[in-house]
């Protein structure tokens, strides 16, 4: 490496990943899921991670969400190697420092919002009535405050991923990580959602999407392709260039 890690952090880096492999064995097959994949992610950038099915873009968001270990390479967040985490600082690193967002909401059915949400800060032991505010302000965010006692059944589907997304945001995390955020919503709907991560991003979150649309890629100020397990192109776009 050119620069430390420790240069990496002060020079605002968040995320390095240097020739990322995953593969699987196949039988006397191997699976090339990732093939040699390096890039930089740094603070408060807003990234897309565009590929066809297949192509490794979801094995890559497994690997940066900490959900998986790679076959090769390494890969450093905040300047701390992954690989070299104990079990107990995974499951900090993916409660503290990434807020996950999916497109199935993964929300509590018989829950209300505001327990939903809270729900990152029961399992790290947040006090009860500091829990509630800062879940209450994480709803805020989302302009979803008035709907937080209702169940995920008496909610719209882009009301459900708003309190996911709160849900993401409530730990004040590193990085917001969206895995298809609009797949489950009709276009009007989806086009709000990602209106609502530009106004995140505007207030200095991080933001990672995970996506194989277009439309969506292009609300961001970066597209990774990932093409048969290797990033095809890297690309930015000055800000204003995208989507209101």
């Amino acid at each position: 490496m050119v620069d430390s890690q420790a240069d990496l952090v002060a020079n605002g880096y968040l995320i390095r990943t240097e020739n990322l492999w995953k593969t699987y064995d196949m039988g006397a097959e191997k699976i090339h899921a990732l093939a040699g994949v390096s890039f930089t992610v740094k603070k408060g950038e807003y990234l897309a991670i565009m590929g066809p099915s297949g192509s490794g873009k979801s094995t890559l968001m497994n690997l940066i969400g900490c959900l998986d270990t790679p076959t090769q390479g390494q890969y450093f967040i905040n300047g701390r190697l992954v690989s070299a985490m104990s079990d107990d600082e995974l499951a900090y690193i993916r409660n503290r420092e990434i807020g996950f967002v999916f497109q199935t909401f993964n929300l509590l059915a018989r829950a209300t919002a505001l327990h939903n949400v809270e729900l990152p800060l029961i399992y790290n032991g947040t006090p009860a009535q500091e829990r509630i505010a800062r879940a209450k302000e994480a709803l805020a965010k989302v302009e979803l405050e008035n709907r937080m006692m209702h169940k995920p059944n008496e909610l719209s589907g882009g009301q459900r991923q708003r309190v996911a997304i709160a849900r993401a945001l409530v730990n004040n995390p590193s990085i917001l990580l969206a895995d298809e955020p609009t797949g489950n919503l009709d276009t009007a709907t989806g086009v709000e959602i990602m209106n609502l991560f530009e106004r995140l991003h505007r207030q200095g979150n991080t933001i990672i999407l995970v996506t194989h649309e277009h439309d969506v890629a292009q609300h961001a100020h970066r597209t990774i392709h990932i093409r048969d397990g290797k990033v095809a192109s890297d690309e930015r776009r000055a800000q204003g260039s995208q989507n209101p």
